[in-house]
């Protein structure tokens, strides 16, 4: 499999990762932060949409009207009930591939949409011991939706499994974008001052 970083990127055709976060947390959450660090590293810009005080489906329009008018490849991340937003855009959206952090599928008010029909590439992380999305959820989802699920010793936020989930992500970077059709190339930015950049926040 050929490494990403062994290619090159033109900066107008840099992909974007787009970031959704959870019910309870914000655009700058810890966790968002760390994988946006990753991404920038291995080539991508990054941006945060702002959720805060948006009811389910209020989320959903915002992350819609910002996928309608985005112009260049990007990926989908999406935490919790952000993962939830993010998979039923995905659905009317064409995003290079979805990751989600133990995603909010098959709950009440999170169960209309038929986000199985998932046709990019998928990647899912969950805990075994998920006390608000029960793991048996991520494990129909993932098998209806032929993504790759990974699921690890812990509850809802995996607070101790960061690591694990930075390597998840890192590793569906380079497949989504190694799978994908358009096949952008990328290039690592290692200047210092990227590696440490916080994501840009969206309140559209």
């Amino acid at each position: 499999m050929q490494e990403v970083t062994d290619v090159n990127l033109a900066i107008n055709d840099k992909p974007l990762v787009i970031f959704s976060h959870g019910k309870v947390t914000g655009p700058n959450s810890s966790r968002i932060k760390s994988l946006s660090q990753i991404a920038i590293r291995m080539g991508y810009e990054v941006e945060s949409l702002d959720y805060r005080r948006l009811p389910t489906q209020e989320r959903v329009n915002k992350l819609n009207q910002y996928l309608d008018e985005l112009q260049r490849p990007y990926v989908l991340v999406g935490t919790s009930m952000g993962g939830y937003v993010s998979a039923v855009s995905a659905l009317s959206h064409d995003p290079l591939g979805i990751f989600l952090i133990s995603p909010a599928l098959y709950l009440d008010g999170y169960a209309e949409a038929q986000v199985e029909k998932l046709a990019c590439p998928t990647t899912v992380v969950h805990g075994w011991d998920d006390d608000i999305v029960p793991v048996q959820n991520v494990i129909s989802f993932a098998k209806s939706a032929k993504a790759s699920l990974h699921i690890f010793a812990g509850g809802h936020r995996l607070r101790s499994k960061l690591s694990e989930t930075e390597s998840c992500f890192e590793q569906f970077l380079r497949e989504c974008f190694i799978s994908s059709q358009n096949k952008p190339e990328i290039m690592p930015e290692l200047a210092d001052s990227l590696n440490t950049e916080s994501p840009r926040v969206v309140n559209q």
